[in-house]
């Protein structure tokens, strides 16, 4: 009962873009541009699969998923942001951020994951093309997707208890116009290391294994492709892959330079550490509807087909 009987102060104060608090509401128009591509883009995808019976497969599955994931994340930061950079409106409750920071993180994991699953996707298509639709049935899609899930609500469950059971006495002011956990425990007057080493924990065991794994599926999925002897074929096998490298490349790399700023650039300015947090969560939800749209001509021309039935 005890475990809890800490200080905790009852509202956070969110942050903008540090030093530019008092103009920053000219990024009002840009970011409401952002999330109605990110939103708008990914709820079409979505609507696309599952409208389009010839969509009905386990490529467009795992991308609904990513979809669905990116909606999620968009939805998870959208009321903080929004009340930050339109409204100046920077409180928000502690039992409030610690349920924002759940979500974020999760959904982020939870994109991992998916990532993960569609590299899957694309190693039995083109190393084991005939036995594709025997591996990848529904019951496989269903349960990899279920997996996903649970391992990111799961793995980061701990972290609220983690974050309650911290008196928070230094500041209440957050660095970003959202809760994350390095952000949260930053701000506590006790000792952070079980924390920082469950934190570490989970960002090896989930995003750095996923990364590896997807890293590792491309070595075999070029190591077949270079075995096929027409050069047309290997440029087609390849061209199947161009979407999902670039949702790949667009999800870690934002995420690498959050992690060494965070761990190696302590002396960066402020503006740095929240530039690189914003397009991390923010510029994956926006660019891939926008890959996936202009690479895959059947999610384009079904979207293409989904205006023409509104119009009429």
């Amino acid at each position: 009962m005890g475990l809890f009987n800490v200080s905790h102060p009852t509202v956070f104060l969110l942050t903008g873009i540090p030093g530019l608090e008092s103009t920053q509401e000219w990024l009002a128009g840009p970011l409401c541009m952002m999330y109605t591509v990110a939103l708008g883009g990914n709820t079409m995808i979505l609507l696309a699969v599952w409208g389009e019976s010839s969509l009905h497969a386990p490529m467009y599955y795992f991308l609904s998923m990513l979809s669905f994931s990116d909606v999620a994340m968009s939805l998870a930061t959208l009321p903080t942001v929004f009340r930050t950079f339109c409204l100046n409106a920077r409180d928000i409750l502690f039992d409030a951020c610690l349920t924002q920071m759940f979500l974020i993180h999760s959904f982020s994991m939870m994109e991992s994951g998916i990532l993960l699953a569609m590299s899957v996707d694309r190693y039995v298509a083109i190393c084991n093309p005939l036995r594709y639709a025997s591996v990848l049935t529904n019951q496989v899609i269903t349960g990899m997707g279920l997996a996903v899930t649970a391992r990111s609500f799961t793995t980061l469950f701990p972290l609220l208890f983690l974050i309650k059971r911290l008196p928070i006495c230094r500041s209440n002011v957050l660095s970003h116009s959202y809760c994350l956990h390095p952000d949260m425990m930053k701000l506590a007057c006790a000792d952070i290391t079980v924390n920082s080493i469950y934190g570490m924990f989970v960002l090896i065991s989930t995003f750095v294994l996923d990364l590896l794994f997807i890293i590792l599926s491309y070595i075999l999925i070029l190591r077949s492709v270079l075995a096929i002897a027409s050069r047309e074929e290997r440029l087609k096998a390849l061209n199947t892959c161009v979407s999902h490298i670039c949702a790949v490349l667009i999800f870690y790399i934002p995420m690498i330079g959050v992690s060494t700023v965070h761990r190696f650039g302590k002396h960066a300015p402020r503006y740095v550490h929240v530039l690189m947090s914003n397009i991390y969560l923010f510029v994956p939800p926006v660019l891939n509807p926008i890959i996936y749209s202009a690479k895959t001509k059947e999610i384009r021309r079904s979207i293409v087909r989904m205006f023409r039935r509104l119009c009429m």
